[in-house]
Order: C-alpha cells, then structure tokens, then sequence
C-alpha cells in the first residue's frame, strides 16, 4: 500500500492479506474399502480439521477435485464425509499396489485448503483368469531336465494379498513342475523334472491353477497340452529380455517404434522365426502393431499421453519347430505440447479464486497467467496452480457496474531436429494489443534472458513483424539440448508499452554418430592377439569388445554381432556385453590362429554400424618349440637381462665392502699418531704450561673449546666449555682499557656416518 492512498487504501490493504490462503502443510488421509454403497460414511471430516458443523456452513464449505469428478460428498450439518458413488478400485486405479483420491476442502472467510487424501481398499472382488483356456506346447524328446517353457500368467484385477499367491499342478506327474517367483511376472514356468519319450508317452495333458490369497480364496484354470516332438533342439532367443522405445504421441499412424530381434540356430523350417503379441491384451485394444517376418513394432492407432504414458508388452517368437521364446517391451509416449491450459473459477464477494492446469508434462506443462489491460486487479499465486485476482484500489459501482477482465495462461516449447537446415522454422509467437493505429502494432525481438547477458541467443531469429521463430545454424544434440530466450513484444505508442516470453526450444537427437570401438584398439598393426589356453572350458571369456556410442536414447544402444571367424562354431558373441565365449572345447583339430571380425551396431533408424578385428591363439598341445619365435627372442632377452643384473650386483656389493675397509684401516693409523704425541697440546704438558704463562703475567685467560665435525655432513656442533684455570687479572693494553685475550685451543674430534 501505498502511503498517500488514505484511510480506504490502508483498510483495502488489510483485508487483502487477511485474505491470504493458510494451507494446512499435511493432509488429512482416510481409507474406506472399495464397492461400499452410496452414501456410506467415510469419516467425520470437520472434526479432524478442528472445525465445527456450524463453521462448515458458515463458510459455505465445499469439495473441489483437479478431475473435476465428485466421489465424495461432504454433509454441512454433520461434517461428516460420506461416499457420493459406488468406487470401483479396479476401474479408477487398475493394478496399482495404491490407490488414492485426492480433493481440497474449501472454505471461505477467511479462504483456507484443508487436503484430503482417500486411500481405496482392495476386496476379493475378481478370480484369477488364464489369457488362453488351453494351452499348448510342442517338446522335443529327450529334453534336458531343467528346462523351462514359459506360460503366460493368469490376470488377476485384485492387488496385494488377493492378488495370484500359488500355482500348482493337477494332476500331478513325474514330468513338470511349475516356477512361479512374483504374482506381478506376466509369465510363469513350466520346468521339465524328467525327459520325455515320445515312444513311450506321445502327448501329456494336465491341469495348472491359478490361486489368489483372498479370503476365502478363488482360483483359474487352464488346460496344459504337451505334444512330444524330434530333432528340433533349439528355440528362438530374443536378443534382450527387455525392449525399451520412445514415440511422440504425434507419431502418425505406420511409425516404427522399435524391433524386436529373435535368433534359432536351427535351419531350414526349424530355424524360420515368426512374431506376435501374446494373448494376455487383445491386439484390437493395442495401439501397436508387430510385424510376423521383421519383427518391428509400428503404431496404428493415435497415442495420447495424458491417457497412457507407457505401454507394456508382451511378444512371441515362435519357430518352424513350435518351439517359442518370450521377451517384454516398454514403450514409453513422449509429451508433446498439444494441450491448452484450463482455468477452473471459484468466485467469492471481491476475490476470485481460480486454477490453471496443462495436462501436458514438463516443459510442456509450465503455466504463465498475466492480466490483459487491468489496472483495477492484479494476480497473486495462492496454493499450487491456485491464483487469486484481488482488487488494486476501491471499487465505485456508480461508476464501473461491472468489469471484464480477461485471464491468459500460455506457454511456448519448440522442437527441432539436429542437423537441421539453416533458417528452417520452428513455430511462431504471438501477441496482441487492444489499442488502434500505430499505437496497437506490435514489433517482435529477442532480448537475453537473464540481464547478465549482453546479446540474445545468435543462433535463433524472430521475425519483427509476424512472429515466427527460425534456428539459423545446424544444432548438434550432443553440444546443445536446450535452448531459452526471450521474445519481447513491443507496440509502436509513445511511450512504447511491452512484455516478454519465454521461448523454450529442445532439440531432438538423430542417429548421426557411428559406435566407436575402444578395445580393443583398432589403430594397432598388427593387432594384439588373446591366447586361450588348452584348460578352457565352454563359456570361458576370451575377450570383450567395448564400444561407446555418442547418441542419446534408443540410438545408442548397441548390440553386437559375430560378422565372421575363422571357425564360427567355436566363438559366441553376447549381443548386448560384447563378451566372446568359447562355444565348444578347443581340439587338436582347431586351427592356432583365429580370425575374428565383431559387428557393433546401433538402435538408430538407420542402423550405424563398426567392425572390430580381433585375433586368438589356440594353445591346446602345443609344444615350447610351437610357439611363435617372437616370445622365444623376449624369453632369451629377458635370462640375459637377469645375468647383467646379478653381476651388478655383486660389482657394487665388492666396491663397497673395499670402502668400509679402506676407512676402517685410515681410523686405526689416525690413532696411532695421536698417541704417539704429534698432538698440538699434550695432555701431559697442557696444565704446566697454562699454569706457568698465568703466573708470569705473559699468557692470558685459556679457554677450552670442542668442536665435533661429521664427515659428509653440513651440519657442526661447537660447544662452549667452563675455564679450565683461575681467573687471572685482566692486562692493560696501554690505551687506557683492559684487553682480554682468548686463545682457542681446539682438540679436533672426527666421526664417520654410514
């Protein structure tokens, strides 16, 4: 408030921040059981916010939803929250382990949120159900036990505890048992106890029942119906267990999602794959469509992602043989900005209150709200996407009877592929002023987004006079993946009125980048060779290809082939690690030198592809004279470097013993002289003549000093020693002072350090 607005503006000024929502911080939470009647009572909600039924009607308390659906109906005179319809746990939550509805209580006057949170229970309400009533399999005879043949799961709608907890077999036989290890796998086992013989028992037929834990609990069965088979040995293998994806939920109908990849190494008829989705979802309720042949996933119908943001699926690989392999798929729908924000008002005497919603995600769902030529309101954020429109200055009905006032929530994202063309467009802004002549003509530019900034982004351009926003270079998605800038409309008025937006542009990656092998090293002539010993055994690691991709996403997965090899029944690559294997034991047979040429390819359309060449020494039987003749000339150099080594070393170890002798015997001499009286002061003589030149007054004070010197070393001791006599007089020096003499006798000690 201002401070010059008078009394009316100050009172104005109160009662707007008396109007400021309180938010209680946590909500109020129940939990009521699904398929309860209508009207059944859930709780008492006013005492629970501390309120009383006289406050509930007082403040005309009320529901309000984001959805817009009322499963709920509050009673004003009990304040008592009571079930307005029958809830379907099943139909508003599907298999999700929680389930909660979520609402705001209101109330006015002052304005307040209470959040409420209703948590549905789960009931024994469903049976589990079989996707196929009857089930069939063709198995090859003599199979090994421990195999596994896969069934897809019985659906049970139920969560928890009432979901599937057992499945068993009925009647039971010597031949399957069944593996099942979580009630959310969309498959479970069937494990082979015991080879079968088509000779003596051709077909097998059993019941296998699905249990849930409900109370009490209910069941689904289906019929097993095993066919004995010959020869065919081997069944599809998906190249993953887990497919991911991405799609636009623009995609057009016939756009490739991804591509599932099964492999038999079994020919002819028995090695011939073809694909499907399983039957636990119809394919007329899939928006997806797989190929039989190529196994690619295309889309067929229109994808919306706030109805589904991801889709699971579950496909078939099945040979010529009958024999079939499962994998999942995940694909994930991606956002696109193509939903307009919704304003939901509630009005009270001189407040609004409204919220603003984008169904759309992230960026995509970022909400700006601005006023459009109003000077008597303006916008305050409330709670959440909750704002209030209060009044600015007192309200004159006589006046002003009554006020339009226009609300715009907008948000502006863009997208462009990289390696686009120069000045391609990418969309447009737009504004619009409600004044006349030059005074409503708007002129569009680019200003920085934060005021640190000197210049605006140089690689985008809008255009003054229409809006349209262009990328004026190539973009590289690995360099830059986002964009801001700051598209200012300005009219042509004086003064000139303006605002700003914010222009959001993402780049999208494209598989523009070949993998990139890293090991091995691809540079080096001759390239190194791997030696695999005689002692390995099947699926023993002989080396791994590394290989980095620098795309994002589904373009920088990347599997790996074997191209071709020498022998190429001996090595197995894994399509997603790079790990080369042994296949089979190495024979006598085998040649010494293996080629080996590795695909690396990527996931992007289309497929970017390296090659990595690789060698491998067979060891198996081979003598030292075998053995290639460059690590006979390393093993020769290395005994040769060993003999000059050790004669070093005795060398040094002589010269320094010849040392320690050599001084050892220079000490001893050095003794010997002093004791023969070569000293400088004797120690017999020493006293006497100190004494003799005291009396006579010819000699002056003696002092005795030592110094300890170490040989090789920077370092010296010097020790001040008492007199080694009577204090003598001092002498005059015949210029009227005392003159002290000090001669420094210096018995020199040495030591050696080692």
């Amino acid at each position: 408030c201002e401070r010059g607005g008078g009394r009316a503006q100050q009172v104005l000024c109160l009662c707007a921040l008396l109007c400021v929502p309180r938010v209680r911080c946590e909500p109020i939470r129940y939990s009521v059981a699904e398929e309860g009647e209508s009207g059944s009572v859930v709780a008492n909600v006013a005492e629970d916010a501390g309120l009383t039924p006289a406050q509930l009607s007082a403040r005309r308390a009320r529901i309000a939803s984001a959805d817009g659906r009322q499963h709920f109906r509050l009673e004003r005179a009990t304040g008592r929250l009571v079930l307005a319809e029958r809830l379907d746990r099943e139909e508003m939550c599907g298999r999700s382990l929680t389930c909660t509805l979520a609402f705001e209580l209101l109330l006015e006057n002052p304005l307040q949120f209470f959040r409420v949170e209703v948590a549905v229970e789960d009931v024994n309400d469903h049976s589990p159900v079989f996707p196929e009533e009857r089930v069939t399999f063709q198995i090859l005879e003599r199979g090994d036990p421990g195999s596994r043949f896969p069934v897809e799961a019985a659906q049970d709608l139920d969560v928890g505890s009432n979901s599937i907890q057992a499945y068993t077999i009925a009647p039971e036989n010597e031949y399957f048992s069944v593996s099942f290890k979580h009630p959310r796998n969309k498959f479970i086992e069937l494990v082979l106890e015991k080879p079968l013989d088509r000779e003596e028992q051709p077909e097998l037929l059993f019941s296998l029942i699905a249990t849930d834990g409900g109370s009490p609990p209910r069941s689904g069965t289906a019929q097993i119906h095993i066919i004995v088979l010959d020869v065919n040995d081997n069944a599809p293998t998906f190249s993953q267990d887990v497919y991911v994806g991405q799609v636009l939920e623009s995609a057009p109908a016939g756009s490739v999602v991804l591509r599932v990849v099964a492999t038999d190494p079994d020919v002819g008829l028995n090695g011939d794959i073809s694909y499907r989705f399983s039957q636990a979802v119809s394919d007329s309720q899939l928006p997806f469509t797989i190929d039989a042949i190529s196994g690619e996933i295309r889309v067929t119908k229109p994808l919306d992602f706030e109805t589904t943001q991801k889709y699971e699926l579950s496909m078939l690989a099945t040979d010529g043989g009958g024999l079939s392999g499962m994998c999942n798929a995940v694909v994930e729908v991606m956002d696109v900005n193509d939903n307009a924000p919704e304003l939901v008002i509630s009005s009270f005497s001189m407040v609004a209150v409204f919220a603003v919603r984008d169904r759309d995600s992230g960026v995509n769902g970022e909400i700006s709200c601005a006023l459009e030529d109003q000077l008597s309101f303006s916008l305050r954020p409330a709670y959440k996407n909750y704002y209030e429109l209060v009044t600015m200055n007192t309200l004159d009905r006589e006046e002003t009877a009554q006020y339009l006032v226009v609300i715009t929530a907008t948000s502006y994202t863009m997208y462009v592929r990289e390696n686009n063309i120069p000045g391609v467009l990418v969309g447009a802004v737009s504004a619009v002023d409600s004044d006349a002549g030059l005074n409503a003509k708007v002129i569009y530019s680019l200003r920085p987004v934060y005021p640190a900034e000197r210049d605006p982004c140089s690689c985008i351009s809008v255009n003054s006079e229409n809006g349209h926003v262009f990328v004026l270079r190539p973009l590289d998605y690995e360099q830059v993946r986002q964009l801001e800038v700051l598209v200012s409309a300005t009219d042509a008025g004086t003064p000139p009125l303006s605002t700003n937006v914010t222009v959001r542009l993402l780049v999208v990656d494209e598989n523009d980048n070949a993998p990139l092998v890293l090991h091995p090293a691809q540079d080096s002539s001759p390239p190194s060779s791997e030696l695999v010993p005689a002692s390995a055994e099947v699926g023993d690691l002989v080396t791994k290809v590394v290989a980095v991709d620098a795309d994002s996403g589904q373009n920088s997965w990347l599997s790996f082939h074997l191209l071709r090899a020498t022998d190429p029944g001996l090595f197995a690559v894994g399509s997603q690690n790079g790990e080369v294997r042994l296949r089979r034991p190495v024979t006598e047979r085998d040649a010494v030198k293996q080629k080996l040429e590795v695909l690396v390819r990527d996931n992007g359309r289309p497929p970017l592809s390296a090659t990595a060449a690789l060698n491998v020494l067979l060891l198996n039987g081979l003598s030292q004279e075998h053995l290639p003749q460059q690590e006979l000339v390393v093993q020769d150099e290395d005994s040769s470097l060993t003999i000059y080594l050790i004669v070093s070393l005795v060398f040094v170890s002589l010269l320094f013993l010849t040392s320690v002798a050599a001084f050892v015997a220079c000490k001893v001499c050095k003794r010997k002289e002093l004791k023969g009286g070569h000293m400088l002061y004797g120690t017999g003589n020493l006293q006497s003549s100190l004494a003799d030149g005291a009396a006579s007054g010819t000699l002056p004070h003696a002092y005795c000093y030592e110094i300890n010197l170490t040989m090789g070393s920077g370092n010296s001791e010097f020790k001040f020693l008492k007199p080694i006599l009577p204090s003598v007089p001092p002498q005059h020096c015949g210029t009227g002072r005392e003159c002290l003499h000090l001669p420094f006798l210096f018995p020199f000690s040495f030591g050696c350090v080692f």
